[in-house]
C-alpha cells in the first residue's frame, strides 16, 4: 500500500520538544512525541510511507527566512522523502524575493496558519502574496476552520479560491477544523483540495464519508498532522472508514502524486 502523508510539521532539534508542547497547548491536547525530523521519520517508517509533506508556520515576519532555511536543510538531507511547504507571513516585506527563493530551493508550496498568525485568510494584504505564490507555480496549504476564531473560516478560503482561481489550495482538516458544519457546504471549486488530518478523531464515519462523496474522492489527501497525531494512528482511523481499496489508493497516494507531480 503506497502512502503519501500530505500534512506534517517539523522543527529544529533544539526546539522540537518545546514546539510540540506549544502546539498541544494551543489545541488543549497532549503531545506524545516531539516534532523533530528524526522522530517524524521513525513514525513514518511505521506505516512505510513514501513521500511526506513537511512544513512549519511563521508566526512573525522575522521567522520566515530562518524557518525556510531549516526546511531547505531538511529537504537537502532527505530529498527522496520530503515535499516541502515553506513559511510566509503577511507582514514580511520581501515576499516576492522569498517566494522565488524557496521555489529555487525546491519547495512545492507555502503553509499558512492564520489562526496562530491572527490574520484573516482573505486579508487584502494577503492577496498579492497568494498571486505571487501562484505565479511561481506553488500551492498553498491553509490550516482551516478553528471554531474559536474566524481567521480561517471556510467562507474566507472560498473567497480567496474564487478571486484567485490560478492558486492551488490545500484546505486542511476536511476544510474546517471544528467547523465541519460550515465546510461541508463549501462550493465545489476546481482549485481546492482537502486533507484528512486532525478530523477523523472527531468526525463519525458517516459524516466523513459524506464529505468525501460530496467533494469527490479525487479531491482528498491523507494527512497525519504530526505531531498532533502519529501517522500510524491517523492511518488506522482513515482505514476504519471502510472506503474500499480503490478510494483508499486515491486518497492515500494517487491524488497527491497526480496533483504535485510526485514520483515514487
Amino acid at each position: 500500500m503506497k502512502i503519501i502523508d500530505m500534512h506534517s510539521h517539523i522543527f529544529p532539534d533544539k526546539i522540537a520538544d518545546r514546539a510540540a508542547a506549544s502546539i498541544g497547548e494551543f489545541y488543549g491536547l497532549h503531545m506524545d512525541c516531539d516534532a523533530s525530523v528524526n522522530t517524524l521519520l521513525k513514525e513514518e517508517a511505521k506505516i512505510e510511507s513514501g513521500k511526506v509533506l513537511v512544513c512549519s508556520s511563521a508566526l512573525a515576519p522575522k521567522q520566515v527566512e530562518s524557518i525556510n532555511n531549516f526546511l531547505s536543510e531538511s529537504l537537502n538531507a532527505h530529498p527522496d522523502k520530503f515535499v516541502v511547504f515553506g513559511a510566509m507571513h503577511r507582514d514580511y516585506d520581501n515576499y516576492k524575493e522569498e517566494i522565488q527563493r524557496v521555489k529555487e530551493l525546491g519547495f512545492t508550496g507555502i503553509k499558512f496558519h492564520h489562526d496562530m498568525q491572527k490574520i484573516d485568510i482573505d486579508d487584502p494584504k494577503q492577496m498579492p502574496i497568494y498571486k505571487e505564490i501562484a505565479k511561481n507555480g506553488l500551492a498553498v496549504l491553509f490550516h482551516m476552520g478553528d471554531d474559536r476564531y474566524d481567521y480561517s473560516a471556510p467562507a474566507r478560503m472560498v473567497k480567496v479560491a474564487r478571486e484567485i482561481p490560478e492558486l492551488t489550495i490545500f484546505a486542511a482538516h476536511f476544510g474546517g477544523y471544528q467547523r465541519w458544519a460550515d465546510s461541508i457546504h463549501n462550493p465545489k471549486l476546481d482549485n481546492v483540495y482537502y486533507d484528512t488530518s486532525s478530523s477523523l478523531f472527531a468526525l463519525d464515519k458517516s459524516t466523513a464519508k459524506r464529505f468525501i462523496d460530496y467533494f469527490g474522492p479525487d479531491r482528498f489527501f491523507f494527512g497525519s498532522d504530526f505531531p498532533m497525531w502519529t501517522p500510524e494512528s491517523e492511518l488506522k482511523r482513515f482505514l476504519n472508514l471502510g472506503l474500499g481499496d480503490e478510494v483508499n489508493k486515491m486518497i492515500l497516494h494517487d491524488n497527491a502524486a497526480r496533483v504535485l507531480g510526485l514520483k515514487d
